[in-house]
């Protein structure tokens, strides 16, 4: 069974890290990259049998807008419905039920996504973004 967390104190840094620094989305992230995402997010682990095997950050106001952002479950750990779980525990966590507009960028993960309600933008034309090399 696992157990899913907002307690940063239990986060293990180094697994996700690990996980986070080789991601498409994120690769190279140093560890102090790391921490100070954490700092600034409301945070989620997943965890089995007290090691961390998922995560997930929302950078968010808590009263508008919530950005989903860093989700994995481990390679190993997957197609259990770890994913599944943790999405739905963040869509129902207590500090995000006034957020109205949520969004998240990914490659490939469509479908899970989909089945919490996230589809593509509505209005792209309204949607700008500065990405900086």
């Amino acid at each position: 069974m696992i157990e899913i967390s907002t307690d940063k104190s239990k986060l293990q840094i180094d697994v996700i890290h690990q996980f986070i620094t080789n991601a498409y989305w994120a690769k190279g992230r140093t560890v102090a990259e790391v921490k100070k995402t954490i700092e600034h997010c409301f945070c989620f682990g997943v965890y089995l049998d007290d090691k961390q095997i998922g995560f997930a950050r929302v950078a968010t106001d808590y009263t508008v807008f919530a950005y989903l952002m860093d989700v994995f479950i481990l390679e190993e750990h997957r197609g259990k419905g770890y994913s599944k779980a943790l999405i739905a525990r963040i869509h129902e966590a207590e500090e995000l039920k006034s957020c109205k507009v949520w969004m998240l960028k990914t490659a490939d993960a469509h479908g899970l996504y989909k089945q919490f309600g996230f589809t593509t933008l509505r209005s792209p034309e309204k949607v700008m973004e500065r990405i900086l090399k």
